[in-house]
């Protein structure tokens, strides 16, 4: 930070002479008072000097990234090089808030009393978190500032440790800062709850059926959600303790800590102060109904020399949080300074977000006001996914749109908006099972960056080697186009766009374009992998100190992990490698919304003896385990704890089970019909190929997880095609079918080779899989994989069936070699204590359970219970999970609640 050129005054201080730079005062200190300054630094200073002055302790911050102060304190949000603060036209003052404004002797007053003169103002103090009028409302926290997170996050950790159980956190508000807090939250331990007046979530950005597809895909993620009423009393115990929220309907929802997040309102207060003269004169500004002062298209307020920026500033009768118009009324008023004549052209409203893995997306007129305007939706209540494109009445010229759970178009439609689609809009609703959308290239002039109002045009010539950087080098990295052109670098939505426009240019000008794995290696996955089986490397540690920089991170860690396993069958905890697990890696088992997790025995090929039955019917039993027939043909027992899971798989592995691997990236079932040994109609014995392959591939890490089917005859009965691989059987042998996938992209398997006998059968899916692993992309599943390939399924079909490559004999020997090393995970951790030490609920209590875990009773088993049912207002038994096993007996749902049944 530099000293000040441009000194503070005290009352009577002479105004500078005039030969002095031209003094500009910037009043407050966010993300629209740094990108003043920078558009006034890029620009030139040359005759300016450039003082901000904030109340907060922070150089200016990203709002946009709160929700990542809220998870880790220790993040850094600075905006920008703190080094441009250095400049000896620019100042920032910290701990400075501006308290009046006056305008006859062009000066501005500080908390502390300074007074700082200017020629010109640019008042940037954005907005305050809107406060809930009802009683209690003192208890509540707000979600706005670095300190409102820091606070959150002190006070969760804290309750957890003086509650000794999961805190439920209350999230007052169902818009885009509601529901980011309310993530937050999740991500810290706690149990998500929002309450959201309106009947469906992010009502300003999407519609009825957005908004409750939105609903249904964050409550499958553990949230609750209590809509269309409001909260009328934050309720506390006697030592100030937040205990609930008292509805308006009479209902009262648990609660230990309570976020308000409705909202913002201007903090235009600067200007209502002016304009209450002593005299009693006209009011110098105008300000808007809902608040914020009236600003011109030029962003001038009715003051010569007074400027406002941000969501402080009212335009069209409106005031709003997002970043994309604040900076572009930045860019406008520097370029005003410096001669310029740019204007304002409206707010734009796109929004994007992925909320706990669930994509969001609205743009454009999202709602369809426009006169004769058409709407293109498709809904999938069941799958929660819902796409809606607005278009003209001709349905040719795009308006606007939104994305629910898959947003996959809306990269490629934001920037055509206003503009004639490239194909008929049906075509872009990808979740319809039509495939990707169609290829678009953006016009010059189509705005790629909405935050930073960059064009594909500039992106352009800035690949192409414009001058714009370094004299007229090209720019051929992601990281050196976002600082250059500035796209990419706020919200991060466009990034996806963005690297295709410049793979697209760079080969178009015959450039190798960069398959970088992840910041810290820059060779690919495919790459990567190659490279560890050729050296024989066995570390994380030893890989990165090879072939990467830094320390790794969330992308290269897990890939790692997942190519070492996919190489070596030794135990993936071990040797440092647990630490590069996923979550459900690291526990050995898929860990559910309530903190418990599911323990799910390997049942090769569906079939099972009454003997075992009877085991996993003892073990559901003694543990009180919720047990679920899967669509794989094997049984989940739910609810156990993670001490609980080394108890519960000694039992199974010691009666001959083994893991079924659910929690991995690897094969996971393979489903058969019962076949020609019981069938009428079967041709082949498709439980006993189904058992061979199952065990053949079992462990088997790859890039993502795989499934395969295997039915007796034509009438299909397994669903194989559904299948990454698929086997048929016919009169003659097997027909051989790959890439079919479920999810939010299905597909159907390919017949890739037809009648082949046994060991022909097992020798093509050996290669198939094989070069799968090797060549697939992170988490890129065999359906996608083949369409990526040069020449989709017929170079699979030369690779695998003809050996285009030579590499056949490589890829069968490698899958023996996984075949002939492969052991159970669960039975080699059962062996070890050192490796028993994970299985621990608190790390530095081992004997500590968790008691926060609660279940209910329903339908003769148990669920967990909701955080109303945890919540001390409401009069149901709950079962709190044992501490210790519970002797088994006829009714281990009595049994239990016998045991640990309580009144909460």
């Amino acid at each position: 930070m530099t000293e000040q050129t441009s000194a503070p005054e005290t009352e009577g201080t002479a105004t500078p002479r005039p030969q002095t730079p031209r003094r500009i005062v910037v009043a407050g200190g966010g993300p629209a008072a740094h990108r003043f300054a920078d558009a006034m630094h890029a620009r030139g200073l040359d005759g300016w000097h450039v003082t901000v002055l904030t109340e907060e302790a922070h150089l200016p911050y990203d709002r946009v990234a709160l929700s990542k102060a809220l998870t880790d304190s220790a993040v850094d949000l600075t905006l920008g090089s703190a080094s441009m603060w250095d400049h000896e036209a620019l100042s920032l003052r910290t701990g400075e808030r501006v308290i009046r404004i006056d305008t006859a002797g062009k000066r501005v007053e500080t908390a502390a009393g300074t007074v700082y003169p200017y020629d010109e103002l640019v008042v940037a103090t954005g907005s305050d978190a809107a406060r809930l009028p009802i009683p209690g409302a003192e208890l509540t926290h707000v979600y706005r500032t670095l300190e409102d997170v820091w606070s959150i996050n002190k006070a969760i950790a804290e309750l957890k440790e003086k509650l000794g159980r999961q805190v439920n956190a209350v999230t007052i508000g169902g818009g885009l800062l509601g529901l980011e807090s309310a993530a937050g939250t999740e991500q810290l331990g706690a149990t998500p709850i929002v309450i959201n007046g309106s009947p469906w979530l992010m009502n300003t950005q999407l519609d009825e059926g957005a908004g409750q597809a939105l609903g249904r895909l964050i409550e499958a993620k553990g949230f609750t959600v209590h809509g269309g009423v409001f909260p009328s009393e934050v309720l506390s115990d006697d030592d100030g303790q937040v205990t609930g929220v008292l509805m308006a309907d009479g209902r009262i929802v648990g609660a230990d800590i309570v976020i308000v997040a409705i909202g913002v309102k201007p903090r235009d207060e600067l200007f209502r102060a002016a304009n209450a003269p002593a005299d009693g004169g006209e009011p110098l500004f105008e300000l808007g109904p809902r608040g914020g002062v009236v600003i011109s298209d030029g962003c001038s307020t009715q003051v010569p020399g007074i400027w406002a920026i941000g969501e402080v500033a009212n335009f069209g009768g409106m005031c709003l949080g997002l970043v994309a118009p604040a900076n572009t009324m930045a860019e406008i008023v520097a370029d005003r300074l410096h001669g310029g004549d740019a204007t304002f052209p409206g707010f734009d409203t796109a929004t994007k977000l992925k909320l706990s893995g669930v994509d969001v997306a609205s743009f454009g007129d999202a709602f369809a006001r426009t006169e004769h305007s058409l709407e293109i939706v498709y809904a999938d209540p069941a799958r929660g996914v819902y796409q809606k494109i607005v278009t003209t009445d001709d349905a040719k010229t795009l308006l606007g749109g939104i994305f629910v759970g898959d947003a996959t178009p809306y990269t490629s439609l934001r920037p055509m908006l206003g503009r004639e689609l490239a194909a008929e809009p049906g075509a872009y609703l990808t979740a319809a099972g039509g495939g990707d959308a169609p290829e678009t290239e953006l016009p010059d002039d189509a705005i790629l960056c909405s935050c930073n109002n960059v064009a594909a045009g500039s992106i352009r010539d800035a690949i192409n080697g414009c001058g714009s950087c370094d004299g007229n080098a090209p720019v051929q990295e992601l990281g050196e186009l976002k600082g250059c052109t500035r796209a990419g670098t706020q919200c991060g939505s466009c990034v996806p766009m963005l690297k295709k426009l410049l793979e697209g240019e760079l080969t178009k000008s015959g450039v190798a374009v960069s398959k970088a794995l992840c910041e810290h290696f820059e060779l690919s996955r495919q790459e990567l992998f190659d490279a560890i089986r050729v050296l024989e490397l066995t570390s994380f540690e030893e890989i990165l100190a090879r072939y990467g920089t830094g320390a790794g991170c969330d992308i290269c860690k897990p890939t790692v992990a997942s190519i070492l396993a996919s190489q070596n069958s030794a135990y993936v905890l071990d040797a440092g490698r647990g630490t590069l697990q996923d979550t459900n890696d690291r526990a050995l088992a898929n860990m559910q919304k309530d903190g418990t997790y599911s323990v799910v025995p390997r049942i090769a090929g569906g079939e099972i003896t009454p003997k075992k039955l009877g085991v996993i019917a003892a073990v559901a039993e003694k543990y009180g385990l919720y047990t679920k027939i899967t669509g794989g043909q094997r049984i989940d027992m739910f609810g156990a704890r993670l001490e609980q899971l080394p108890e519960i798989w000694k039992e199974l592995v010691d009666a001959g089970f083994e893991s079924g691997q659910a929690y991995g990236k690897s094969l996971r079932t393979v489903k058969s019909c019962v076949g020609s040994t019981w069938c009428r109609f079967g041709v082949q014995d498709a439980v006993a190929m189904a058992i061979n392959l199952e065990l053949r591939y079992r462990g088997l890490r790859s890039p993502h997880k795989l499934k395969m089917g295997v039915s007796g005859c034509a009438r299909e009965c397994a669903e194989a095609r559904g299948k990454d691989v698929g086997v048929i059987a016919t009169d003659k042998g097997w027909n051989l079918y790959v890439g079919g996938n479920g999810g939010f992209q299905p597909a159907h398997a390919q017949l890739l080779a037809q009648d082949l006998d046994d060991e022909t059968l097992l020798k093509y899916i050996d290669r198939y899989l094989m070069y799968y692993i090797r060549t697939a992309d992170r988490l890129q599943r065999t359906a996608r994989w083949q369409e990526d390939l040069d020449g989709g399924l017929k170079h699979v079909e030369d690779v695998v069936v003809h050996d285009s490559l030579g590499i056949a004999e490589d890829l069968e020997a490698a899958m023996a070699k996984h075949v002939d090393t492969y052991q159970d995970e669960w039975a080699e951790t059962l062996k070890d204590p050192e490796r028993l030490r994970r299985f621990r609920s608190f790390v530095n209590a081992p004997d500590q359970k968790d008691d926060s875990i609660a279940f209910v009773p329903e339908r003769g088993q148990i669920r967990p219970a909701t955080a109303e049912e945890k919540a001390p207002a409401v009069q149901q038994p709950v079962l709190i999970a044992s501490t210790i096993p519970v002797r088994p007996s006829d009714d281990s749902v009595t049994a239990t609640a016998a045991a640990t049944e309580s009144k909460v």
